[in-house]
């Protein structure tokens, strides 16, 4: 027979979802740094992350370069971080043309400006997609396997640093 004693010491619920819940303070989203600026300061902000955009784009280039002069044997670590790097770079200039056009399209009622930042965004990525499938396809190991079923599949899947 269990006692009362014995039951409270247990570690384990008699009823689930009858512990007591521990309280996590919930973290607070960091204040978004253009949520009440101007919309030229968002226009300005969106110039400023495509020159980031083309700065990623020459390092991805230089990276490519680099990893095609490096070889053979070739020096793809190196490449792969480099492409793991600008990926990042991207991801982020993302995030934040997407956030900027959120707030142009909702709380600060310009739809077309929105959707100006919504085709400037989709072009990038289709500019993201073929750079990556042109350097693919002059990879070194890649070169007169035009026909192989790889070569199929990475045609197929042009988004690799999406």
């Amino acid at each position: 027979m269990i006692t009362a004693e014995a039951a409270a010491d247990s570690a384990v619920p008699s009823v689930p979802g009858t512990a007591v819940a521990t309280v996590v303070p919930e973290r607070e989203e960091p204040a978004w740094p253009w949520k009440d600026a101007p919309i030229r300061a968002l226009v300005q902000r969106i110039h400023q992350l495509q020159a980031e955009r083309a700065q990623a784009f020459r390092r991805l280039e230089e990276g490519h370069l680099q990893y095609l002069r490096s070889g053979p044997p070739y020096d793809f670590p190196r490449y792969r971080s480099t492409v793991h790097e600008v990926t990042q770079a991207f991801a982020a200039a993302s995030r934040e043309v997407l956030a900027v056009e959120a707030e142009l399209a909702g709380p600060r009622g310009q739809p077309l400006l929105a959707s100006h930042v919504r085709s400037l965004q989709q072009l990038e990525q289709t500019r993201l997609a073929t750079v990556a499938l042109l350097q693919l396809m002059g990879a070194p190991e890649l070169s007169g396997q035009e026909n192989t079923l790889e070569m199929h599949q990475l045609k197929m899947n042009p988004d690799p640093l999406l």
